[in-house]
């Protein structure tokens, strides 16, 4: 499994997402909030706009992400990490 990066941005983090059709919705002070949309049903997440996400704050953000889009973790951060 790669190893879930510690020094990703909430930007980059946000680029990363949108090629699983995450757009940012708002973004307000320090968060940015993205949404995607598959069958109809929205999903929302909402990620620190900081220079570095803590790593239990994205190892969540990737859980959700995750089950939302229906891959095991550790798939989706090879796809996106590597």
């Amino acid at each position: 499994m790669p190893k879930i990066p510690r020094d990703i941005s909430g930007q980059e983090l946000a680029k990363l997402l949108s090629q699983y059709g995450y757009k940012i919705d708002w973004h307000k002070g320090s968060h940015i909030r993205l949404t995607a949309k598959c069958n109809n049903v929205e999903h929302h997440i909402t990620i620190p706009d900081h220079d570095f996400i803590k790593i239990g704050t994205l190892n969540n953000i990737l859980n959700d992400v995750a089950s939302f889009i229906d891959i095991d973790k550790k798939e989706l951060s090879k796809k996106l990490f590597n």
